[in-house]
């Protein structure tokens, strides 16, 4: 028997006409769409079906359609009798992680999710930050590009995706100085992302601060599946340590590399990319050739996923 651990997706994982299919088939696809729809007050599943990309793009969107979709993958999984032994998510994904694991109710994750949203948005705009991702250097390497691009302003990792796949983040001068030393240094790719912020950086000291006035109140159970952590790579247990470290993680690097790997570490030898696209996927196989790894979205990709050995 295999153990599992469901990974779960942030932002950039999004495609206009995510869920669609999963609604026209599955009726907790169409209760828990309904359910968003009318916490939000507005139709979020037309906008994941039919876009546009523009308006699905907007972090407001973005992030809830995800946690939506994510929760219905997971619920279908867990339904047809996969019981995964702990959960992790990149970045947004940790709600979903903490949705399924039972620490987050549906609706109060959604919730935190959407005010996540128009926070880092509000953010943004006030700071006019940037990311890049830099491929083919080490982190020691991009670390010190980093260090000697921070008299023009804040610049730091954002995100350890994988062995040789760093996202770096801050000030939009500090980040183009270090997006220039990493193509000296010989990155196989520089590619500034398509974000108006510097995620996971201290320009979101305001989202932070927002957040923490958001989750003080919301209710957190202790997880009765394990969950690891962005911001320190650990397994959390307390409701205020999770609590915490959602706060944290606004400003924090994800340390997705020390994820992955101490979930293999500890006997995990599956994991399954619940929610849209297939971005986790490649990075696990990146990081751990000792970890099968599934993506699993589509209603084909989830009666697979049920039929296995």
């Amino acid at each position: 028997m295999h153990k599992i651990v469901f990974i779960f997706p942030g932002q950039g994982s999004q495609y206009v006409g995510m869920g669609k299919a999963l609604y026209h088939k599955y009726n907790v696809a169409k209760d828990l769409f309904t359910r968003a729809d009318d916490l939000l007050g507005y139709s979020l599943s037309r906008i994941c079906f039919e876009g546009p990309e523009e308006e699905l793009k907007k972090t407001g969107n973005t992030q809830p359609g995800i946690f939506v979709v994510s929760a219905i993958v997971q619920t279908l999984l867990r339904e047809g009798g996969i019981e995964p032994e702990a959960v992790a998510g990149h970045s947004l994904g940790e709600y979903s992680a903490l949705h399924c694991s039972g620490a987050l109710g549906f609706e109060d994750a959604l919730r935190i999710v959407v005010e996540r949203g128009r926070a880092m948005n509000d953010a943004s705009e006030k700071t006019k930050g940037a990311m890049t991702a830099v491929i083919g250097l080490e982190l020691s390497q991009a670390r010190e590009i980093c260090k000697k691009s921070s008299p023009l302003g804040i610049v730091q990792i954002a995100n350890i995706n994988s062995p040789t796949q760093i996202v770096i983040t801050g000030d939009a001068k500090a980040v183009d100085a270090a997006s220039e030393l990493a193509t000296a240094a010989g990155a196989q790719r520089v590619i500034p992302l398509p974000v108006h912020g510097a995620f996971h950086s201290p320009l979101m000291d305001g989202a932070a601060e927002r957040m923490r006035e958001v989750l003080k109140d919301v209710k957190i159970e202790f997880p009765n599946i394990r969950f690891i952590n962005n911001a320190d790579a650990e397994f959390l247990t307390d409701p205020e340590d999770i609590r915490f470290s959602l706060e944290r993680q606004i400003t924090s690097c994800v340390r997705w590399v020390e994820s992955v790997q101490k979930l293999a570490a500890s006997g995990i030898d599956l994991m399954v990319e619940a929610g849209p696209g297939k971005v986790l996927a490649g990075l696990v196989r990146r990081i751990s050739r000792d970890v099968v790894v599934l993506s699993c979205e589509t209603p084909e990709e989830i009666e697979k996923t049920l039929r296995m050995d």
